[in-house]
């Protein structure tokens, strides 16, 4: 026979009470663990170690700058979004040379006339529709995997783009002004790219195509012997992928005052970089809007840190590659065991 003090038998009958209560710490914490909260909290701790160092005049000008270029890493971002979200190998590396074909056509369209705006963001719609139906052309009909279909096919959209950069003329003043402009100190082109961010969202999981777009990720014979058109649908991915390059050609023309045929070149990468940083699993099935917005503030905000220190491009390269690996490890290693 066990005897048992009054403070140890109180002890025990707490236990069961202490475990829920752990249990339901932890099930906390694993939700905050999301990987596009960690983009929000880290673009937050950059920022912060911004006015520490720099103070805070400059790095409210930063934060204000950020909502002006780190917004086309979002859109670029967005696109990638959902080629990615369409299954396990399903990549977009044209995103870079249908900047520039985009930008270089909608500039010659317009022709720096106001009243040919409208024109142009036709033009831009219809590079980006004849880009992502090429792109997919040359996977399905081709077998060509996507990392070399859309690669292959960067080239010679670039070169398409290079026969048509020369003599290109500035984009309309009022073009000009609504990418320059703002209300209530936030810029035109950030409310844009939210409003985008909106539409994506309703897209993704408000409609049917949405939740065919993520059974096609997560399972794509699965998803197939369900009746989804599988190729139909990875194709209106890599179309979108492109229509959002191209739309993000015409602001970046407008920001900067004119196209130019480098002026996609280094967002290869950050598209691919804020996708997986913003919690989007590379496995496919689960995009993560939200996650590109804090991916894409937390990439802008370092840069801008390594801008200051002196880093040149390599090095940039070399942060975004490490991060992309260490989130990749961290938030879809189990997924892709």
């Amino acid at each position: 026979m066990s005897l048992q003090t009054p403070s140890e038998a109180h002890n025990d009958k707490e236990t069961p009470s202490a475990s829920t209560a752990n249990a339901g710490l932890l099930t906390r914490l694993k939700g905050i663990q999301a990987p596009w909260v960690w983009s929000f909290a880290g673009a937050i701790l950059v920022w912060f170690a911004i006015v520490t160092i720099f103070g805070f005049s400059i790095a409210s000008n930063v934060a204000q700058t950020a909502l002006i270029y780190g917004v086309f890493m979002v859109l670029v971002g967005l696109g990638q979004m959902l080629v990615i979200t369409s299954g396990v190998g399903n990549i977009d590396l044209s995103v870079p040379s249908t900047i520039a074909l985009a930008g270089v056509v909608s500039m010659h369209v317009m022709n720096g006339s106001n009243n040919q705006i409208a024109l142009g963001l036709a033009a831009v719609v219809g590079v980006g529709i004849a880009v992502g139906l090429a792109n997919y052309a040359l996977i399905r009909l081709l077998r060509i995997p996507p990392i070399i279909a859309t690669l292959s096919s960067s080239f010679i959209i670039q070169s398409l783009a290079i026969t048509q950069g020369r003599q290109l003329p500035p984009p309309p003043a009022a073009l000009g002004a609504f990418a320059n402009g703002r209300f209530a100190h936030v810029p035109y082109i950030a409310l844009a790219a939210l409003v985008l961010s909106l539409l994506l969202g309703v897209l993704l999981h408000r409609s049917n195509y949405g939740r065919r777009l993520s059974a096609i990720g997560q399972n794509s014979r699965a998803a197939w012997l369900a009746g989804v058109d599988v190729h139909w649908t990875r194709c209106i991915a890599y179309v979108l992928s492109s229509v959002i390059a191209a739309f993000t050609a015409l602001l970046l023309a407008a920001v900067s005052g004119g196209a130019s045929l480098d002026m996609g070149v280094e967002y290869m990468l950050i598209s691919i970089a804020v996708v997986v940083i913003g919690g989007t699993l590379v496995t496919g099935g689960k995009p993560t809007i939200a996650g590109v917005w804090g991916a894409s503030m937390f990439l802008f905000l370092t840069n801008a840190v390594l801008n200051a220190v002196g880093a040149d491009a390599g090095v940039r390269s070399i942060v975004y590659g490490v991060l992309i690996i260490a989130v990749t490890v961290a938030a879809g290693g189990k997924a892709l065991r």
